[in-house]
């Protein structure tokens, strides 16, 4: 095995600090814009930061990557990206990709079904709510808002998509909160500028369901209607695609694989033998606040990656 066929993939959701954005779950935020400079400051001097059509092409010539090669990627496409993530960026000249659930930019109305939630419980009006299956909750306190938010987060990941989205519909109307949506996710011309200024922009599913729960004539429509989406919107669109929550099986790979994707990303811990890997399975590293620099820096470690397997068994 040659050590340069080595890549190791970031994954970064929200950039921000939590207090800016107190009606949105906060777990969604990988890091606030101090540390996520020093994140880049590091990468930008210890490592080749690859763009993501550096990568496709580097496999589809079957090229040996750089060595020490990082591809930093973005879930979700949230507004912060734009405001705090992608200036930052550009100051060490250093590439993203984003990928964007498609049903969301231009639809103001939309909202993450776990930022809807958050709002409802943690943030939202009601001392109590009545919820079917769960019997009264009490919102008294932030500790309490919190553990039924947490339980009924759990929950919601337990149900078909249709049936989730009901759910939090319904707990969002008796909290008094279902008027409340505002825009969270970039907008259509807003990517736009962003892939004139050299971000790369993928397929995330049209409207981020956990594509195992889905039959197969929905995945494939979430999938290739993602992907038809895009190229309406932005042109040219790679043959990338990135699952929500990272949710994927065999057959939803060969999915993707009939629809001609050449790249697609997992959020299993990992770095990637590119000689080796379903480049249809890749793993990325998912950073989230407790990923300090220091953090950052072992798990960028080969040896590290088996750590990072048990801690998430």
């Amino acid at each position: 095995m040659h050590l340069n066929n080595m890549l190791r993939i970031i994954t970064y959701h929200r950039i921000d600090d939590p207090e800016a954005t107190p009606t949105l779950d906060p777990r969604l935020i990988s890091a606030t814009p101090d540390v996520f400079r020093q994140h880049m400051r590091f990468l930008q001097s210890k490592y080749n930061v690859i763009s993501l059509p550096q990568l496709l092409a580097a496999v589809e010539d079957s090229r040996i990557l750089p060595d020490r090669s990082v591809l930093i990627t973005f879930d979700d496409a949230y507004c912060d990206f734009k405001e705090k993530a992608w200036p930052i960026m550009k100051e060490y000249d250093l590439p993203a990709t984003v990928f964007v659930p498609t049903a969301f930019p231009g639809d103001e109305s939309r909202m993450f079904w776990w930022d809807r939630l958050f709002s409802a419980l943690v943030s939202g009006p009601a001392s109590e709510l009545d919820i079917p299956g769960f019997g009264t909750v009490g919102l008294t306190s932030r500790t309490e808002r919190l553990h039924h938010f947490s339980r009924l987060r759990g929950h919601v990941k337990t149900l078909g998509h249709e049936a989730a989205c009901r759910f939090v519909e319904e707990v969002c109307q008796q909290a008094g909160t279902e008027g409340e949506e505002r825009k969270t996710v970039l907008d259509w011309d807003e990517l736009r500028s962003l892939a004139k200024e050299g971000v790369t922009l993928g397929p995330h599913t049209r409207t981020h369901p956990i594509m195992t729960q889905l039959n197969r004539q929905q995945v494939e429509d979430e999938v290739v209607g993602s992907f038809n989406d895009l190229r309406k919107e932005m042109g040219e669109t790679l043959p990338i695609f990135c699952y929500p929550n990272g949710s994927h099986d065999d057959e939803i790979v060969e999915i993707l694989r009939r629809q001609g994707f050449k790249l697609a990303f997992t959020v299993n811990d990992g770095h990637n033998d590119l000689m080796k890997e379903d480049l249809l399975k890749l793993r990325r590293t998912n950073i989230t606040r407790k990923s300090t620099l220091p953090i950052l820096r072992l798990r960028l470690q080969r040896w590290f990656t088996h750590i990072d397997r048990i801690r998430h068994r």
